[in-house]
Order: structure tokens, then sequence, then C-alpha cells
């Protein structure tokens, strides 16, 4: 499916949602490990990170950091020593380890931890379920069927998402968020949360009702978390129903389409490296 496909059906918005429900759990379960990725420039060095792992030659241990600094540099996604800096946090929290069969000291290969692996597969399986839901597909099934299922579809998706402009040039409000320490996960609590999903109103009110709530929920300064939000307050994208910070949050029609551009657009890398990867494995 194309990525105006997936934005107009009817259900997207009820899936998005679903979709935002399922991340946020994964958020609860781990937050450190999450909010390690939840600005757009990690996430995408996750996923480059994880692309070079399974495309690994048979006979490497491990991803070559070289590798990886190249690729991050080549696609302008971070400078080397933005890069370095990551894998260094990475390797300190235990996300990623040395790989302990090589003898070779210079090139440092490394791997990702179980819980990494276990994290990119679960954040796999939410996405092909809302594909699944938006044509009543097989994919999730076929997917966790396949027992090299990660390592065939996750290089696809990094190539996706590296060469999508949707993706690394999100608008308006949405790319307030993008750079954002945890604004990844603003944007899923926003979704999560919203109250008239079903509505047709300009203004749709979320679960949100307390910036300072908020704010410790997603270990953020609560100055920092609300000049973002007067930002995109200033745009028409969020307001409030009472007192500002602390009253019932409301997001605009226009910044949850916004919100279901880039999903839309994100689903469509996800469809395309399942198909490429997965969809002829299907008798």
């Amino acid at each position: 499916m194309t990525a105006d496909v997936i934005a107009s059906h009817p259900s997207l918005q009820e899936l998005i949602r679903r979709q935002s429900q399922a991340l946020l759990m994964a958020y609860e379960a781990n937050p450190r490990q999450s909010s390690v990725f939840a600005t757009q420039q990690r996430w995408l060095m996750g996923h480059i990170g994880f692309a070079l792992y399974f495309n690994r030659e048979a006979d490497e241990p491990g991803l070559l950091t070289s590798r990886f600094l190249d690729m991050t540099q080549a696609h302008a996604v971070a400078s080397r020593n933005t890069a370095d800096a990551f894998l260094k946090e990475l390797l300190n929290y235990g996300y990623i380890e040395y790989c302990p069969e090589t003898d070779d000291r210079r090139a440092r290969p490394v791997r990702p931890s179980q819980s990494t692996i276990d994290a990119i597969h679960g954040w796999v399986m939410v996405h092909l379920a809302t594909l699944d839901g938006l044509d009543g597909g097989q994919r999730l099934a076929t997917y966790l069927a396949t027992s090299d299922g990660l390592a065939r579809i996750e290089p696809l998706i990094c190539d996706g998402l590296l060469s999508s402009h949707a993706i690394r040039e999100p608008a308006n409000t949405f790319s307030l968020f993008t750079w954002l320490n945890n604004g990844g996960i603003i944007m899923e609590r926003l979704i999560a949360g919203l109250e008239e999903a079903t509505t047709d109103a300009e203004q749709l009110s979320t679960s949100i009702t307390s910036i300072a709530e908020m704010g410790l929920w997603l270990q953020l300064s609560r100055s920092h978390l609300a000049r973002k939000l007067r930002e995109a307050e200033a745009l028409g994208s969020i307001g409030w129903r009472g007192k500002r910070g602390s009253s019932v949050m409301w997001v605009s029609r226009g910044f949850l389409g916004e919100i279901a551009a880039a999903q839309a657009a994100k689903l469509a890398v996800i469809d395309a490296a399942y198909e490429a990867s997965l969809a002829p494995e299907i008798g």
C-alpha cells in the first residue's frame, strides 16, 4: 500500500491510536531504553545499526563501528562525533556489547543485546499488526512464522526510512517534536489519549491534563516541555480547554492529519519492506 492509500483509509486514525497505545506499553516497560531512541536522529541511527548488523558477512561476529559511523554520516543523519557518542551511550547502558568472539581490538565489532533485539522485534510486530488492520492481511503471522524474519525485513525498513523525504523532513508541528528528547513518545501519548477519535470536531480532546505530570512521566523538565508545547500552541495545533498546562489538552484536526501522514509514510515503508522480504514466503 502506498502512503496516500494508507493516509486515506477510514480506519487509520483508530488503528494508529491502538498502535500508539501498544508503543506506550513498550515505553513504560523500559523507559530508559525507549528514551534512547525517542528522537528522530537516534531512531534513524538505531535502524542503521540494526541494518548493518543483520547485513553483516557470515564470518563477521557483529557490526563494525566504522561502518556505522560511515553510513550515519553518508546519509546525513548525524556527524561522526554524534554517532560515536551514541554508540558509547548504548554500550554504557548495555543495549549493545562488544563481541567476545574476536581478537581484533582495532575493529571492536559490537552486537545488540537480546533486550534490544526484542525491542525492535516488538516494534516491527506492532506496525505489521496495524497494516493487517488496514486490509485484513496476514503480515504479522507470516513474519512470526519466518525464523529469520527480522533479519530479512529490518535492513529494507532502514533503507526505506533513510530515503523517505516525508520521514526525514516532516512538516510543521510534527517537526517540532522530532528533535526533542522523548519527542516521539510525546506524540504517541497525544494519539493514544485521544478521547474523540471518531468525531469530526476541529479540536479533539486528549487525556493529558497537566504539563507537570507529563514532564515527570517523560523525565523532561517542565520548562523545556512547556516551551515546545507553546510553540505548537502558537501554530494552532494544540491547546487547552481551560487553564494552560493544567486542564484538558486538545489537538487540532490539522495536527492529527500531520501525524497520520507521517504514520502513513512509515507504514508504507514497512509494507514495502515486507513485500520485498517476506511476502514471497506465502504459499
